[in-house]
């Protein structure tokens, strides 16, 4: 059996390298790693929840143009069109030759004059001066719901007066009351052709037969009421 003597100890390991290694260890796991840019906004937004308040991230359209304003939509009363007797301009037309003038201002006073109070168009007084006398005269039937026709000897030779009697005739053939003849100064035979199909009034009354006429010119403006 050897002696122990023989043997020599086993010698004291050193501590000083576990102790760096323990250290080493120690400040790798106290270090904080860091993160890329990327992963650290990620974790940020991840980390912190946003509030209700804060606004909405802004889209690329909106980043780079301007928000239009809002476009507020105005109600626009609409205007009610003119109906019945005021659709036109004129309640009566009266259509005379030129030696009928005075005639013809005598009916038109009376007829404006009345209770009515009817608007009345009188070449001499209400064309347009310079205005073309066709032009005038079609746009005086036009205008008036009624025509009043003062046939007399030179309404029947007057050209003009023959044009407006057909145009009225033509813008309404079949319309009863809008066409109104006043024959004075002939007999019924000279009475023109062209309104046979409808009657007259006999301007040889006391009153010339105005009366008539206004009459006559109420029943149609009533029909349209």
């Amino acid at each position: 059996m050897a002696s122990s003597s023989s043997f020599p100890a086993p010698r004291p390991r050193s501590k000083k390298p576990l102790g760096k290694m323990a250290d080493w260890f120690r400040q790798a796991l106290s270090k904080p790693k860091k993160l890329p840019d990327s992963a650290e906004s990620s974790s940020r937004d991840v980390s912190q929840p946003s509030s209700q308040d804060d606004p909405p991230p802004l889209g690329l359209s909106s980043a780079l143009s301007p928000t239009s304003p809002p476009t507020h939509v105005g109600s626009s009363s609409s205007s009610s069109s003119r109906g019945g007797r005021w659709s036109k301009d004129y309640d009566v037309c009266v259509c005379h030759s030129e030696e009928d003038l005075a005639a013809a201002q005598e009916l038109v006073s009376y007829l404006e004059g009345s209770t009515a109070s009817l608007r009345c168009f009188l070449q001499l007084r209400d064309a347009t001066p310079g205005g073309a006398i066709v032009s005038e005269l079609c746009q005086a039937l036009s205008s008036s719901h009624c025509r009043v026709l003062l046939i007399t000897p030179g309404f029947l030779q007057d050209p003009w007066c023959k044009y407006q009697m057909l145009q009225a005739l033509t813008e309404a053939p079949g319309a009863e009351g809008r066409t109104i003849p006043l024959m004075s100064g002939l007999t019924r035979a000279a009475y023109p052709a062209e309104l046979r199909f409808m009657y007259f009034v006999d301007g040889r009354g006391p009153d010339g037969g105005f009366r008539q006429v206004k009459e006559a010119v109420m029943r149609y403006l009533q029909t349209i009421s």
